[in-house]
C-alpha cells in the first residue's frame, strides 16, 4: 500500500487551523446594566443559553453589589471597583473568563487566546461540566481583586 503524501502547504495548514479556532463573540452592542446582559443571554443558542443563565445566577449569589455590562460581545460581571470576569458564547461552548485569573486559587485551567496574559477560565460545552462550588469560589476571589482600567486609576489618583 502506498503512503498518502501530504500536499498541503504550510499556509493552507495555518488557514485551516485559523478557521478551526475562530469563535467570534456575539455582535451584541456594548451597554451597561442588567437588561442588556439578560437580552444577550436570551439571544444565545442552547446549550450556551442554559449555561450562561446558570453562570449569571451564580454571579448574583457570589458578588456583592453585582454590576453587569455587555462589552466586546460578551457579558461582563463586576463590583463597584471594577470588572471581575466575563461570560461569552462561542461555537459549541461558553467561555467563563476571569480577568485576573492567574491570581486565583486554584488557577482556572484555560488561558484564552487574545484575552491578556493574566486571564484564565474554563470552557463549558454542557451544564454538567459546570463545577458550581469552584466557580462560586473563583467569583468570590475575583470580587476581592477586580480589574481597574487605566482611566479609572487616573480618576482615583486625582
Amino acid at each position: 500500500m502506498t503512503e498518502k503524501k501530504n500536499t498541503r502547504t504550510p499556509q493552507a495548514k495555518s488557514a485551516g487551523l485559523l478557521v478551526a479556532m475562530t469563535g467570534k463573540a456575539s455582535p451584541a452592542k456594548a451597554a451597561e446594566g442588567d437588561k442588556p446582559v439578560f437580552a444577550y443571554i436570551e439571544s444565545l443558542p442552547e446549550p450556551q443559553k442554559s449555561i450562561a443563565k446558570r453562570v449569571d445566577a451564580l454571579a448574583t449569589k457570589a458578588l456583592p453589589d453585582l454590576k453587569r455590562a455587555v462589552k466586546w460581545g460578551m457579558a461582563y460581571y463586576g463590583v463597584p471597583d471594577g470588572w471581575c470576569f466575563s461570560s461569552g458564547a462561542f461555537v459549541g461552548h461558553l467561555k467563563l473568563m476571569f480577568i485576573r485569573g492567574n491570581e486565583l486559587q486554584p488557577e482556572p485551567p484555560v488561558t484564552p487566546i487574545g484575552m491578556g496574559k493574566a486571564t484564565r477560565g474554563v470552557e463549558l460545552t454542557a451544564m454538567d461540566e459546570l463545577d458550581e462550588d469552584q466557580v462560586i469560589s473563583w467569583m468570590a476571589q475575583a470580587a476581592k481583586k477586580p480589574f481597574v482600567g487605566a482611566a479609572k486609576k487616573k480618576k482615583k489618583a486625582s
